[in-house]
């Protein structure tokens, strides 16, 4: 790794195509993760509830099938013919395939090469603003989690545990050491970023009897607090806030829904959080500027 850092002011530009084509490699494996891991999530709880049933497993078919992460192979899920290596190139194949099956010319859906097109440009980015080393290489996996809860909010209204909890603990193991902060800041960040929406979610839920958001969101806004520090989650919630009225009003308009629509909040987080883990300081800078208070 070492190695690795000393080379990159030499050729800056040969790392970083090779963290995009990674990013795009990666990108790849999130589209495996954003469908699967929801359907092994359903799985799982069906199977719980026939254990506290006590129903018998054995007559469903379906949760009998191996599924996970690496089973069964990609395939067609109309033809369901296996999609060859040379078919799976992150973007390249979708173009070269013209967006549709190789065997029964199926469209495929545009989502798959965009996240992988996605995660290669902020993997690019990420070592662009940070440069070659372990920063940029655990901001790598922080990103690569956050594309993959955005994408399974949106579809499911479901923040997965199975990767906010660990995301949560790499943050305060990184900042153990130092990355990016100090333990103690890491630590409080956790906490306030938990407590913070798990109290506007009681008071909500108190002043309109609904729920506002999910338990999810507070382990999200807790792991990002726990890699940036409690300082910044005022920004995060400020520019949640923001993209949130953004993307929600427009989502509104275009698809012509009512305010009661439920609208995950987990990507507005996610997005916000990954903006100020970049640039948090410089837009609480400029702010201060602007508003003459620094």
């Amino acid at each position: 790794m070492q190695t690795l850092i000393d080379l990159y002011p030499l050729y800056p530009a040969l790392f970083l195509s090779g963290v995009i084509i990674l990013g795009l490699l990666v990108g790849s494996f999130l589209n495996v993760v954003i469908y699967r891991l929801p359907v092994m999530m359903e799985k799982e709880w069906k199977s719980e509830c026939r254990f506290i049933l006590e129903l018998d497993e054995e007559c469903d078919d379906d949760q009998n099938e191996k599924f996970n992460l690496a089973f069964p192979h990609s395939h067609c899920p109309k033809c369901k013919q296996d999609i060859k290596p040379w078919q799976n190139i992150p973007v390249v194949s979708y173009l070269l395939l013209k967006g549709k099956c190789a065997n029964c010319q199926t469209p495929i859906s545009a989502r798959y090469p965009i996240i992988e097109a996605v995660c290669g440009i902020l993997s690019g980015v990420i070592v662009w603003q940070l440069g070659m080393g372990y920063e940029a290489l655990a901001a790598l996996l922080l990103t690569w989690a956050l594309i993959a809860l955005t994408m399974i909010d949106a579809d499911t209204q479901l923040l997965p545990d199975q990767i906010t909890l660990p995301l949560l603990w790499l943050g305060l193991i990184c900042n153990a050491f130092g990355l990016y902060t100090n333990l103690e800041n890491a630590l409080w960040g956790a906490v306030f970023g938990y407590l913070s929406l798990w109290s506007v979610y009681w008071a909500f839920k108190l002043l309109t009897g609904k729920e506002g958001m999910g338990f999810g969101d507070f382990k999200l806004l807790a792991a990002l607090g726990a890699w940036m520090g409690w300082q910044s989650l005022p920004i995060i919630i400020l520019l949640s806030s923001l993209v949130g009225a953004v993307i929600g009003i427009s989502l509104m308009l275009i698809n012509n829904k009512g305010r009661d629509t439920a609208i995950p909040f987990g990507p507005y987080l996610a997005i916000a959080g990954w903006i100020a883990f970049l640039w948090g300081d410089n837009i609480t800078r400029s702010y201060l500027q602007f508003a003459g208070l620094s």
